[in-house]
């Protein structure tokens, strides 16, 4: 290789002729590896800082959309769609390659049929018909409202590999998880010990028979990705099967490229949606942790993500303000303060609105989370909720922030102020340690200002990190006292009130529980988590849903402190059609089960 070619290629970059994108295409045709790239940089003062990931989203005018939704140090190949995404299998295994009967929009709050195109339940509700695509059957049930606008195409599913789609291949994904407790599926567990049967009675229409009535089954059953039945059948252990070359009905299922740092994965050569995927394929380089990611993103080497980004105006969009975009709907499921309900004084309900009223919420949305999201209401509820949120739940009073009342009921509850700290009746001070995750730089920021918000009303509360594997096990196993964390959410508020105040969640301290950390339980919650689940009416479900919030809103089990924004960042200078606040047909994070959406609407810019 000429030395005189290296120099021309770096005088004209450094004279502004050509990109770095156009330089590093050069070099590398001439054959220049990256760390000979980054020498030549250095050297000539060009400050490329490119590693190999950079260097692959740089040189890419081939038509793949950059993207990344997983911290890996080295890509490990499994696309096994009934084992946990991300820790066992790659994205988009889930809604990318594999898909389910309907896509849950969370934005509209409406089903989209997809591999179904309609379902019902009986009239005693104990069974569940879907009809699926190409194959006529009956209408959609009142219980999701679906809405098919936004998927084209209406013909035969085919799998990747040219097999027609069935409904047998539903029936056997089913009977599979069912015989193998190992596999997790992606909703089928929560649901099996409800079911009784699942049966193809025809090539397009499968019936779910339930042992007992359970209607909100329907969102598990009907978001359970589906595998070949003509492939899977002879796999020998599903549990450890990585399926390394998968056939699936999804938008991209051609796995072009795989190596330890990239990944590619093209469109399906027989997608059901006509003239779909619009893009060639997504490429996926490896990124060890959130500041490489986020460092890739600010540079506008990845086209669309999902990651907290300190100040994103400033560091991101500014850069490009016309190409670089973000959408943080705050719909995503609220970050609570839990307090050990086993421990005094956290079993009075009184206490748990002292200390909520403690908290400054407008504070911690500000500074903690750079207004990204707002302080949540006495609901508990996500934004995804709004439109059902009663007025006199949401509007309890004890999510404001009001430190003279706080201390004037904790006051009345007994625990006097003893100098600057309060003690109970037996002489033990509040002195509490405030669990969270090291390097989540939101939730440490938000706990040091309840911190601080506490110390003002004779609380203790010592703010202690835990990288997330013991913070994880410490709250499931109910080893603490005070901590910051998520909850959970679903397609409706059944998941959201069993996770956080429901019997059917509740274990025993030093039992791991995925859920109800703070371990709360009621009877007269579960009797209404019953009735929501015993009727397919959307009306008497939402007076249920009222009945929930407001024993939320009056008993507090748990603290809301602010809905989860759901991240989302995009690069248009490539490829346009991404939701956003402007086109919100979608949430666009791309953690999002709801991304098939996106999977299938964005398109290269022409």
């Amino acid at each position: 290789m000429a030395h005189e070619s290296i120099q021309e290629l770096v005088s004209s970059l450094n004279r502004g002729e050509i990109t770095r994108r156009q330089f590093m295409q050069s070099a590398a045709a001439l054959g220049l590896s990256v760390p000979a790239l980054g020498a030549i940089g250095g050297a000539a003062g060009v400050g490329l800082g490119l590693g190999a990931a950079s260097l692959a989203a740089a040189q890419d005018d081939s038509g793949l959309m950059t993207t990344n939704n997983e911290q890996q140090n080295t890509w490990i190949r499994n696309f096994n769609p009934l084992l946990p995404e991300n820790a066992s299998s790659r994205w988009p295994t889930l809604f990318g390659i594999f898909e389910p009967l309907f896509v849950w929009n969370t934005i509209k709050a409406e089903a989209v049929p997809w591999l179904a195109e309609s379902w019902e339940f009986s009239d005693d509700n104990l069974q569940l018909t879907f009809h699926l695509r190409g194959g006529g059957g009956g209408a959609a049930s009142a219980t999701p409202e679906a809405d098919a606008s936004p998927v084209s195409g209406g013909g035969q599913v085919l799998w990747s590999d040219g097999e027609p789609f069935t409904a047998d291949d539903v029936a056997f994904t089913w009977n599979l998880l069912k015989e193998n407790e190992a596999l997790p599926g992606n909703g089928a567990r929560v649901v099996m010990p409800f079911l009784d049967s699942i049966d193809a009675t025809d090539e397009s229409t499968v019936v779910f028979t339930f042992k007992e009535v359970y209607t909100i089954g329907l969102y598990d059953i009907a978001g359970q990705v589906i595998v070949p039945e003509h492939l899977w059948k002879d796999v020998d252990d599903p549990v450890t099967f990585a399926n390394e070359n998968p056939v699936g009905t999804g938008p991209f299922t051609e796995v072009a490229r795989f190596e330890a740092q990239i990944w590619e994965l093209h469109a399906n050569p027989n997608y059901w949606q006509e003239g779909k995927p619009y893009i060639k394929g997504l490429r996926m380089p490896a990124y060890p942790d959130n500041d490489s990611i986020n460092l890739a993103t600010i540079n506008g080497e990845v086209d669309w993500t999902a990651n907290f980004i300190a100040d994103i105006d400033n560091t991101f969009v500014a850069k490009d303000p016309e190409h670089f975009h973000y959408w943080f709907p705050p719909t995503g499921a609220t970050v609570h303060l839990y307090l050990n309900t086993t421990v005094a004084p956290f079993d009075n309900v009184d206490v748990r609105k002292a200390i909520s009223m403690a908290i400054n919420r407008d504070q911690i949305v500000n500074v903690a989370m750079f207004d990204y999201t707002h302080p949540a209401d006495s609901t508990g509820l996500s934004d995804a909720f709004e439109s059902l949120k009663d007025d006199e739940a949401k509007n309890a009073g004890w999510v404001t922030y009001d430190k003279d009342k706080a201390n004037e009921m904790l006051d009345a509850a007994g625990l006097a102020k003893d100098g600057d700290v309060r003690k109970m009746e037996d002489g033990t001070p509040l002195e509490f340690d405030l669990n969270v995750v090291s390097g989540w730089s939101d939730w440490v920021q938000s706990c040091d200002i309840m911190s601080k918000n506490l110390a003002d009303v004779g609380i203790k509360a010592t703010v202690k990190p835990y990288d997330q594997t013991t913070w994880q096990t410490r709250v499931q196993n109910g080893d603490f006292t005070m901590s910051i964390g998520w909850s959970s959410q679903g397609s409706t508020v059944f998941n959201f009130y069993r996770g956080v105040m429901s019997g059917l969640t509740w274990n025993p301290i030093g039992t791991s529980s995925g859920e109800n950390w703070q371990r709360y339980k009621s009877d007269d919650v579960d009797n209404l988590l019953n009735e929501f689940a015993g009727t397919s009416d959307a009306d008497k479900q939402q007076e249920i849903s009222v009945q929930l919030q407001r024993y939320y809103a009056e008993n507090a089990p748990a603290i809301p402190l602010f809905p989860g924004p759901q991240w989302g960042e995009f690069v248009t200078s490539r490829f346009t059609g991404f939701p956003s606040a402007d086109d919100p047909y979608s949430l666009l994070s791309t953690y999002a089960n709801e991304r098939g959406l996106v999977l299938t609407t964005v398109k290269p810019v022409e």
